[in-house]
């Protein structure tokens, strides 16, 4: 049977499916229940000087009969005191030593509030810390969150002021809203970061009520813009993971975050870098016992495909991800075209002279249009 034992970062969990921070981690009663479920790790909801939520700040976009497609939340972190968390995050530790627990932090961009934040957190025994650096809603408006996280030199500055003092992994959480995001990564692994979590929401508004003309989710007849989330975002993660990952610049692990809610997911996330994968909206959506088939489902899959360990399929798709001008082309011009005519071959229908290309991707004689048409 496959071993989904994960060291990351010097961080051990019995497979690599964490929680991610978020509001099904933000009690001791919701993580000692994921754990009893069968999740490796969990990152807790990120602790800071408490906040007032709103209400209501959840929306979300469904497909068709697919509910939350996307999702959305304009949820701030933790409402609950420091020392109530803090308390919470070592019985949990004491009671399940074998899980990974990583405290999410964020405080005000000031060395000292860093140094007291990161020391009292250790004092929990918990085995990591991560660095919210992504938040884009209300907290970026305080100068926290992605207001860190989208400035190379504020990111690098506040991970030094953390490994000043910290013992235990750092873990930088990232943000996807930069125009590249690897600029951001490599001033997190300057400044000494053991890790690097990714990617956090994206900035969105999820929609508007035609009758009142309100955005969506409502509160008191406004909104604001939130963080999106959930399976739309997974094509959007997996780039994201994979230019960090292909970055040579960045030789730290990854934890993949948005939208895994299978174990296919999960798959392709580990074949692009990832180390670990983190989990929120679909256990919002179906509730915790979804692991059981995450486990199932990656395990059997690695059997039938043989492969023993979880760190022969990390990466594997690395050396595939290149630059588009280093792709092969589909090469229908090259092999019948003409400049000025235009050539039809299966389900394939090139012309030159306007240098554009379409195909109807009809399948001929059990072939597709990629494999006629290839060179």
């Amino acid at each position: 049977m496959a071993d989904l034992r994960t060291n990351f970062a010097g961080i051990k969990s019995p497979n690599p499916f964490w929680l991610a921070s978020g509001p099904p981690t933000n009690t001791y009663g919701q993580v000692a229940k994921a754990f009893d479920q069968g999740w490796g790790g969990a990152v807790w909801k990120t602790i800071g000087e408490p906040i007032i939520n709103v209400f209501s700040r959840y929306g979300s976009v469904d497909l068709g009969q697919n509910r939350m497609m996307g999702f959305n939340n304009i949820e701030l972190i933790t409402d609950r005191p420091i020392a109530e968390n803090l308390k919470e995050i070592a019985e949990v530790k004491r009671n399940y030593p074998k899980h990974a627990v990583i405290a999410s932090l964020m405080v005000e961009s000031k060395r000292e509030a860093w140094h007291t934040m990161v020391k009292q957190t250790e004092d929990t025994g918990a085995d990591g810390i991560e660095l919210n650096f992504g938040c884009p809603h209300g907290m970026s408006e305080r100068g926290m969150g992605s207001a860190v996280g989208q400035v190379p030199d504020y990111t690098c500055q506040i991970v030094e002021w953390v490994k000043e003092v910290a013992t235990i992994p750092v873990i930088v959480k990232l943000t996807p809203n930069v125009t590249d995001i690897t600029y951001i990564a490599r001033a997190a692994v300057k400044g000494g970061a053991d890790a690097l979590s990714l990617i956090n929401t994206i900035n969105s508004i999820v929609g508007i009520d035609l009758t009142t003309f309100e955005p969506q989710p409502s509160v008191a007849g406004k909104s604001s813009h939130g963080g999106y989330c959930g399976p739309a975002v997974k094509p959007i993660a997996l780039h994201l993971v994979s230019a960090v990952a292909g970055d040579p610049s960045v030789k730290i692990p990854i934890s993949g975050i948005g939208g895994i809610a299978t174990w296919r997911d999960a798959a392709e996330f580990i074949a692009l870098g990832a180390g670990t994968l983190q989990v929120c909206t679909a256990v919002m959506h179906y509730g915790f016992r979804i692991v059981e088939d995450l486990i199932d489902g990656l395990s059997n899959w690695m059997d039938e495909r043989g492969h023993r360990s979880l760190a022969d399929i990390r990466g594997r798709a690395l050396p595939r991800v290149t630059k588009w001008t280093n792709a092969s082309s589909v090469s229908c011009v090259g092999r019948h075209a003409r400049m000025g005519r235009i050539k039809r071959s299966g389900g394939c229908r090139v012309t030159t002279a306007g240098r554009s290309w379409r195909s109807s991707r009809k399948r001929a004689s059990g072939v597709t249009f990629a494999q006629r048409c290839a060179p």
